[in-house]
């Protein structure tokens, strides 16, 4: 039996220095995953400090048409918000698809940026896991590796990020805001989210107490036709093996404008920028569909047990595609 202090924070200020006072404490908003881990030994907080008293629940269309959207706002709330639901329906599709509905009332919004990856080997203690143990080994690179990433990967972690709602953010250019002992700062999901690399321990920059306070996305007028697919073993509460998020514009039968992002294959929320620079201007066909994804799905890395990911990415991008243009092959 590990003791854990509790503590719970009735301003912003307040909440970041006491996680910046102990470098064992960690914040606590609907904990979805932390408590998961706190069970499964895999994080040992010494105390943790319950934001939910935070006042980040918003979920506001600004005068320019952006959104912002709070860190504690629930997944619930956010996707069933109007602006949302007619203005970035891909969102409430991600949001609707992520998790069950008893998650999606307790989850935040910050806190599903934050989640720890689904790697059964980091979740097990017994096992190698760089993510979890620094310089210990990956695991799964010779072991069960059926639903891990084939992009983005490293010599040292090929686990996939979870979060579908980060994957419709990533299409639609959203970026993160914090506050932390160093201040404000504002960072784009390339920036947020990144690649394991000789270092998967380190998932995001932030420092040791700094916080998530808003997730602003921009006016996207592409937002409002828009999907998110997504491909897994069962269709209750289950992980993408493929997910798509897109939004498309036509001018004359050409792709005017195109947004794509991939999840359930990447070790972070994929942005397929090689794919919208191949479509853009294109005729919006499914030939061109089918070659864009492939375009995209090049740089892969696959193991013996998620190679059929590879195809199965191209074939979930081409049917988001033609469901968006109401014209199958």
């Amino acid at each position: 039996m590990r003791p854990i202090s509790y503590t719970r924070a009735t301003g912003t200020t307040d909440a970041i220095a006491a996680v910046t006072a102990d470098p064992r404490s960690h914040f606590l908003a609907g904990g979805t995953t932390e408590v998961d881990l706190l069970r499964q030994n895999v994080l040992a907080p010494r105390r943790l400090v319950d934001i939910n008293d935070l006042p980040l629940t918003g979920v506001e269309e600004m005068p320019d048409g952006s959104l912002r959207i709070g860190a504690l706002a629930r997944m619930s709330q956010v996707a069933q918000a109007p602006v949302v639901r007619e203005r970035f329906p891909l969102i409430a599709q991600a949001l609707e698809l992520g998790a069950s509905a008893q998650l999606r009332n307790m989850a935040s919004m910050g806190g599903n940026m934050m989640q720890r990856v689904r790697c059964g080997y980091f979740r097990d203690t017994a096992s190698a896991c760089n993510k979890r143990v620094p310089g210990s080994g990956c695991a799964a690179i010779e072991g069960t590796s059926r639903g891990h990433a084939v992009l983005g990967t490293s010599a040292h972690c090929i686990a996939t990020h979870p979060s579908d709602v980060a994957v419709a953010l990533a299409a639609l250019d959203a970026r993160i805001r914090t506050e932390g002992p160093g201040g404000e700062r504002s960072y784009s999901f390339e920036e947020f989210f990144l690649l394991p690399g000789d270092t998967p321990d380190r998932e995001h920059p932030l420092e040791h107490g700094e916080l998530i306070t808003v997730i602003e996305v921009p006016s996207v007028p592409i937002a409002r036709h828009s999907a998110y697919l997504k491909v897994r073993d069962r269709e209750s509460y289950e992980f993408a093996l493929v997910s798509v998020a897109a939004a498309l514009a036509l001018a004359d039968g050409l792709v005017l404008d195109v947004r794509l992002a991939l999840g359930g294959v990447g070790t972070r929320p994929w942005r397929a920028e090689r794919a919208e620079e191949f479509l853009l201007g294109a005729p919006a066909i499914p030939q061109n569909f089918h070659e864009a994804a492939r375009v995209e799905m090049a740089a892969a890395r696959p193991t013996s047990m998620n190679a059929f990911k590879v195809e199965l990415a191209c074939r979930t991008v081409v049917r988001a595609l033609e469901t968006l243009t109401g014209s199958p092959s």
